[in-house]
């Protein structure tokens, strides 16, 4: 695929709103695995080769394993990931695929159990963040370098 518009060179001020969620997420209380976690399991869902990449070396480079990192598209049928985790994936996976489902009472209750509310609207941004990121990589065209 052809790269189609780099919005940090061709549209300074819309990336520039994008960085202004990064930032506020940089300095939130959630763990810099987790938000990894988050980012890769959307991205995978989005279908975003370039975050994908983006985030599985950023989380390797947090320290997280190979192991997880292959398991994640099925850290349901897995030991490997924490109840906080576990329910971190959950709500991804129904807000990035709200369409479908919205987000069900059960696992916005599940993750509440794990987060406080600060957390928790912590945690809807980074994902939200993150399938914006999907979204704006795949219709310009980016690729994994």
């Amino acid at each position: 695929m052809t790269q189609r518009v780099l919005i940090a060179k061709d549209n300074p001020t819309a990336y520039k709103a994008m960085m202004g969620l990064e930032t506020f997420l940089a300095e939130s209380s959630l763990s810099k695995t987790l938000k990894e976690l988050v980012k890769i399991r959307a991205s995978q869902i989005n279908g975003c080769a370039f975050c994908l990449e983006m985030h599985t070396r950023e989380a390797r480079e947090l320290g997280e394993t190979e192991k997880r990192i292959y398991l994640l598209s099925a850290w349901e049928d897995t030991d490997c990931f924490t109840a906080a985790e576990r329910a971190a994936l959950a709500l991804t996976e129904s807000i990035t695929l709200i369409s479908q489902n919205h987000v069900p009472n059960a696992v916005y209750e599940e993750a509440a159990q794990h987060f406080d509310k600060q957390q928790m609207g912590e945690l809807i941004m980074a994902i939200v963040t993150i399938n914006a990121w999907n979204r704006i990589a795949i219709s310009n065209g980016m690729m994994p370098q």
